[in-house]
């Protein structure tokens, strides 16, 4: 059950005029009141030949009109309306019930508090069989305004506790993080100009998609400008950016204006502050990593940063920017990737936007590498070649279950749908990815001698999925992969237990291509050699101890250099 409660009004007779019609398409039948503040006595124009709208307005209105008789300032903004529409699937129910679920929605809402006789004035009006209209007017009938502060939060949970007392569908428990619904007369305006989406849901797209594309908040408005959007900054006296908005090109007001929306209006997290806590946060200090000393492409290093996301996931707000920038990186992955993947990984991205905003505040600063990766991809000029997109591909299908476990466990709702749906996307994509490598390599399959030995390393390392691995279609091709890295100096025994821990494999659907992802991606690089990693130690510890003797180098055993003494004289 949906409750939409609308911004103020300050037409009762107008509205009215709406419920008792015939609707924009003569969807509205028998419009009629089901509920009130007082039944007996209102005229209800659906049911009485004689009651007018007029009359039920200056019903309504009443009180309205005394304190705006006693008080200099008038009250315009005295019309609330809430529509409240029960799913498809629902049964019908009767004008009795939906009195009742009026009666406790405006009372949830402070409309009309439980025992207080002094409320505000309402009606609820059934036109169709899946949903009523509430209307009210906002003055007590004490001259006090009532307290609405909230008012849909309350609601909301009026209306979980009405479908389970009713049977009907169950929706998820409001968070206040979810974008706001399109008006109706978005909606109509969208249909009516051939538009997918309307102007708002269109301009978040964009926003979004620009994002990982800009530095700061200045680059980010320069590139949406460069994509045609209408910018509208707002700038105090110094010409710093105070806030925001955008326009659609050809979203025109009556008069041939554009129309501006700002950016908390599109969501909540496009907010001029939060876009500037996302973009400009300062980077934290970068330790050296012994694993990857060789440059490589922003295909690799994003599959890199992704790696760490789950370590980085260290407490609530290290979590909620680590979800945020991988919002970014999906988002940059599908403006990068090949055509016939764009679809799904766009539609990935734009699932898993409701998955990077929740209550709690994220710490942007400790996100920045994953940022970064993002950033790389969105301005790199070549694609990826196969085996790199897949790697990344199945990297971003583990960090999106990371993300869905992390927010279950917060009792997230809808974050955690969102995060689903982003991963069906996700995986999809992946699999149409993987297949054209997996059977490149399966051409190249070890012989049945080197399968033998390479199913005892798999059995040695993961004893608990072995069996799955190995019946699964793509262990051919992780047999090729596991030859590749052992003729590259790798142990496959190690790869194979260091894949199964970075990514566990209980809620693999296809362990084996889990697997090979993995090590494609650690074993790109030579395995790393004891005694060069040795004699590079040494050579770092005799290079400090030259910095502390100018004149000679003459080194003490301690400090980690064979022999008691290196007679050298440093020139």
């Amino acid at each position: 059950m949906i409750a939409a409660i609308k911004p103020a009004g300050s037409n009762t007779r107008g509205l009215l005029a709406y419920l008792y019609g015939p609707g924009r398409h003569d969807e509205h039948s028998d419009p009629h009141i089901v509920a009130g503040f007082a039944v007996l006595g209102m005229p209800d124009p659906g049911r009485d030949p004689d009651a007018t709208l007029t009359q039920l307005a200056r019903h309504l209105d009443a009180p309205v009109h005394l304190r705006n008789g006693e008080f200099g300032k008038r009250i315009t903004d005295h019309v609330w309306h809430c529509p409240v529409r029960t799913a498809p699937e629902d049964r019908r129910l009767s004008d009795t019930e939906w009195a009742d679920i009026a009666q406790r929605i405006v009372e949830a809402a402070g409309i009309a508090p439980p025992g207080d006789n002094l409320g505000c004035r309402w009606i609820a009006v059934r036109h169709a069989d899946d949903h009523i209209h509430i209307l009210a007017t906002t003055v007590r009938e004490d001259g006090r305004r009532p307290r609405l502060h909230d008012s849909g939060i309350r609601v909301g949970d009026a209306c979980r506790q009405i479908e389970t007392d009713y049977g009907l569908r169950q929706l998820k428990k409001g968070d206040r993080t979810a974008s706001r619904r399109p008006a109706q007369a978005e909606m109509h305006k969208a249909q009516r100009l051939g538009w997918e989406q309307t102007s708002r849901d269109w301009l978040q797209d964009r926003i979004r998609a620009a994002i990982p594309h800009a530095g700061n908040t200045e680059e980010l408005l320069a590139y949406l400008e460069a994509m045609g959007i209408a910018v509208k900054p707002r700038r105090g006296p110094s010409g710093d950016l105070l806030g925001y908005a955008v326009g659609r090109p050809g979203d025109l007001n009556k008069d041939g204006e554009q129309i501006f929306h700002p950016g908390g209006k599109i969501a909540l997290d496009l907010t001029l502050p939060k876009l500037k806590a996302r973009l400009e946060a300062a980077p934290p200090e970068e330790h050296p990593t012994a694993r990857r000393d060789r440059p490589t492409t922003p295909w690799h290093q994003a599959a890199d940063a992704l790696d760490a996301l789950q370590v980085g996931m260290v407490d609530d707000v290290h979590a909620q920017a680590h979800i945020t920038a991988l919002g970014e990186l999906i988002e940059a992955t599908a403006q990068k990737a090949p055509s016939h993947l764009q679809a799904e990984l766009r539609a990935a991205a734009r699932a898993f936007a409701r998955a990077q905003r929740s209550q709690i505040r994220a710490e942007s600063q400790v996100a920045h590498t994953l940022r970064k990766a993002a950033r790389d991809i969105a301005h790199t000029a070549t694609g990826p070649d196969g085996s790199a997109l897949a790697t990344l591909l199945a990297a971003l299908v583990w960090a999106t279950i990371v993300a869905a476990r992390w927010h279950e466990a917060k009792n997230h709702a809808h974050q955690t749908e969102a995060t689903r749906q982003t991963l069906h996307h996700l995986q999809t994509a992946a699999d149409r990815a993987l297949t054209p490598v997996v059977d490149s390599l399966a051409t190249r399959r070890p012989n049945d001698q080197a399968r033998r030995t390479l199913a005892h390393d798999v059995r040695a390392a993961v004893p608990d999925h072995a069996d799955r691995i190995l019946t699964d279609p793509a262990w051919p091709a992780l047999a090729t992969v596991l030859a590749d890295a052992e003729a590259g100096d790798h142990k496959p025994h190690q790869l194979l237990k260091e894949a199964a821990a970075q990514r566990e494999l209980a809620t693999a659907r296809q362990p084996a291509r889990v697997l090979l992802t993995r090590i494609q991606h650690t074993s790109r690089n030579p395995a790393p050699n004891p005694r060069a990693e040795a004699a590079r130690r040494r050579s770092a510890a005799f290079a400090h101890v030259a910095a502390q003797h100018p004149k000679t180098s003459q080194v003490p055993a301690e400090a980690g250099v064979p022999g008691a003494y290196q007679s050298h004289r440093v020139r």
